[in-house]
């Protein structure tokens, strides 16, 4: 069975200055690549949004919660909830989903570990490589 491929992303987007929370948190979810192509109707950022509020009142959330809060069907926000799993933003743990880290910051730490765990293994094979070049002298 082949590894599950995490896609991490950050784009360099001039944050604002001097903005509400709207407005830094829909600049950390374009810096993040949360919600962009295909997701037209922005369901990815409403689901993040709806679990930020759940964590802040001590809890996760079912798909079906999601679903009934966000007039979504459960399919539809699972199709998401995958994606985020996949992009190491939010988890699964016993029908409940979480925003990982339990906070904004702790989740842009974690993602910070996932990509220096990332660049450290493409490090290690690019200087595999250079030796098998003789580019290691």
């Amino acid at each position: 069975m082949a590894p599950i491929a995490k896609q991490i992303t950050f784009r360099q987007i001039e944050r604002p200055r001097g903005r509400g929370a709207e407005e830094n948190l829909e600049w950390l979810f374009n810096s993040l690549g949360i919600g962009e192509g295909r997701d037209v109707d922005q369901v990815a950022r409403r689901i993040l949004a709806a679990l930020l509020y759940y964590q802040s009142a001590g809890e996760g959330a079912s798909v079906e919660k999601i679903s009934r809060d966000l007039n979504i069907s459960s399919s539809r926000v699972n199709h998401h909830i995958r994606n985020l799993v996949n992009a190491g933003v939010v988890y699964r743990h016993k029908k409940r989903i979480y925003l990982r880290g339990h906070s904004l910051q702790s989740l842009v730490q974690e993602l910070r570990k996932d990509a220096l765990r990332v660049i450290e293994d493409i490090e290690a094979a690019a200087a595999e490589i250079d030796r098998s070049f003789g580019l290691d002298k």
